[in-house]
C-alpha cells in the first residue's frame, strides 16, 4: 500500500450496487493509473467478488467478522475475503460498530491472512486506543459529520491533528486517515496538511454527478 491513499466506501447506496459498483471501481482504476495515487474501493459484500476480479486497484470489504470459518451463520470470515482476492477490510465503521474484543480479534484474523485493516474511530481517544490493537490504518471519522459534506479536516481540524499525534505515540507504524464530510480536493489537501496520510469518503463520490472528475481532482490534490 502506498501513501497518501484515497479510500472510497461505496456503502450500500443504490448508485453503487451491481454494475454501478464496477463502473465506479473502473473509474477509480483509471484515475489511479493516470495520477499514480493509491486508491482503494470498498464495494458492498455481494459485489466484492465481481469487482475484485475485474479491477487492479485494491479492493476492501466494508466489514469482516472476528469468527474463523465454521458454524457461524451469516458471518464474513477473513478467509473468505482472501479467497476472493481482496486486499483487506474496513472495521468498526460508525454504521457497523464492533465491541473492542471483536475489533482486536478481527484485526488479528486479517493480519493472519495477510490482509490489511482500516479501523474506523470517532475521536482522538478512541484512535489512541485503536492504535494499540495494531491495525494497518486508522480512519478518524467523527460520526456527527459523516454524510454532511462538512469536512472534519476543516470543521474540526484539531481532532485530526491530535489523533495523528496520539496514534503515533502509541504505534508509529499505524497510518492515520481522515474521514467524515470529505467532499472535494480542498478537503483532501487540508487533511494532508494536518498530518493525515489519506482520506476516507463515501457519498461525495458515489452520489456525484461526475465522480471521475471529482476523484481526479482529489488525486491531483494529493
Amino acid at each position: 500500500m502506498k501513501y497518501p491513499v484515497i479510500v472510497l466506501n461505496f456503502k450500500c447506496y443504490l448508485e453503487a450496487l451491481g454494475e454501478n459498483a464496477l463502473r465506479l471501481s473502473q473509474m477509480a482504476e483509471r484515475v489511479a493509473g493516470e495520477t499514480g495515487v493509491e486508491i482503494v474501493v470498498c464495494p458492498s459484500t455481494l459485489d466484492l467478488e465481481m469487482v475484485a476480479s475485474k479491477v487492479r486497484v485494491p479492493v476492501f470489504a466494508q466489514h469482516v467478522d472476528p469468527a474463523p470459518p465454521g458454524p457461524y451463520t451469516g458471518s464474513i470470515p477473513a478467509e473468505s475475503l482472501k479467497l476472493k482476492g481482496l486486499a483487506g477490510s474496513l472495521l468498526n465503521h460508525s454504521e457497523k460498530r464492533l465491541l473492542l474484543q471483536d475489533i482486536s480479534a478481527a484485526v488479528a484474523r486479517l493480519r493472519d491472512n495477510s490482509l490489511l485493516s482500516i479501523l474506523c474511530t470517532g475521536d482522538q481517544i478512541t484512535s489512541m486506543a485503536g492504535a494499540a490493537l495494531q491495525p494497518d490504518m486508522i480512519a478518524v471519522e467523527p460520526p456527527e459529520l459523516i454524510g454532511t459534506g462538512i469536512a472534519v479536516s476543516k470543521a474540526k481540524p484539531e481532532i485530526v491533528k491530535e489523533a495523528v499525534e496520539k496514534v503515533k505515540k502509541v504505534n508509529d507504524k499505524v497510518h492515520v486517515l481522515c474521514g467524515a464530510g470529505i467532499s472535494g480536493p480542498e478537503d483532501v489537501a487540508a487533511a494532508l496538511r494536518l498530518g493525515a496520510e489519506g482520506v476516507l469518503l463515501s457519498s461525495a463520490y458515489v452520489k456525484s454527478k461526475n465522480p471521475e472528475k471529482l476523484l481526479r481532482d482529489m488525486a491531483e490534490a494529493v
